[in-house]
């Protein structure tokens, strides 16, 4: 079982930048696809962003060129960096991998606002 925490949220103006984290603990860190989703309110969750055990990289075409996902394997972590913030990237963010992509953090809410 793999267990996620996520921090780094909050609110930011328009084209400033927030850096999320999520923290693994539990399960071969090294070797699972890491993400991050997102899902505003009343929307769907979307993906947003992720990670192969070796650091393939994959963004959704709404975020590409302003967020970038990347992780360290030895202290188990995966961050997400997001420049150029627009009101539509605010939404809860939530970090998931695991063996199946299936394990879930609680989320962190970013509120992009001026």
């Amino acid at each position: 079982q793999v267990q996620l925490v996520e921090s780094g949220g909050g609110l930011v103006q328009p084209g400033g930048s927030l850096r999320l984290s999520c923290a693994a603990s539990g399960g071969i860190f090294r070797i699972y696809t890491m993400g991050w989703y997102r899902q505003a309110t009343g929307k769907q969750r979307d993906l947003v962003a992720t990670i192969t055990g070796a650091g393939r990289t994959n963004y959704a075409e709404a975020v590409k060129g302003r967020f970038t996902i990347s992780r360290d394997n030895t202290k188990r972590t995966v961050t997400l960096q997001m420049d150029s913030l627009k009101p539509e990237d605010t939404a809860v963010y939530y970090c998931v991998g695991g063996p199946s992509f299936n394990s879930w953090g609680q989320g962190t809410q970013v509120t992009v606002s001026s």
